[in-house]
């Protein structure tokens, strides 16, 4: 507050509102996790209002939704690189003994936690599909030579 910035000051009091609101609503403190999803959470939400203001011609709230991001990301861990990824979406197949597309949801269930607050969840639940179809497609092709 001190520092005169603003948007700073706004962007962490709406955090931290959020996270008081869901903190009295279920009447206990929020674990770091907890927090880090509240925080994941904010940033999505303004990753859907920039797409939003792009398509309303509106760039000027797009830049400042832009800028809330930027802020909002020094307080998340440091996003996986799309190798990480891929990593971990093997080591979730094979932990969950995950074989075709009806598998998707342990495969997943394994994957939460560890990518929380550091992917998006859509790119990972795409991820993992594809290495299931692919597998899937695989085990089809070797059943039927």
């Amino acid at each position: 507050m001190r520092s005169g910035d603003g948007l700073r000051r706004d962007v962490l009091r709406m955090v931290q509102n959020a996270a008081y609101g869901i903190e009295k609503r279920e009447r206990r403190e929020l674990s770091d996790d907890e927090l880090l999803a509240v925080l994941a959470r904010e940033v999505k939400t303004r990753r859907e209002s920039i797409d939003a203001f792009r398509k309303g011609g509106r760039e000027d709230l797009a830049v400042r939704e832009e800028a809330e991001i930027g802020i909002l990301q020094a307080f998340l861990p440091q996003p996986l690189t799309e190798a990480e990824l891929r990593q971990l979406v093997d080591e979730a197949i094979a932990a969950s003994a995950a074989s075709s597309p009806r598998d998707m949801g342990k495969a997943m269930g394994w994957l939460a936690p560890r990518i929380r607050g550091r992917a998006d969840g859509k790119i990972v639940s795409g991820m993992v599909a594809t290495a299931l179809a692919r597998r899937d497609l695989d085990a089809h092709d070797e059943a039927g030579h």
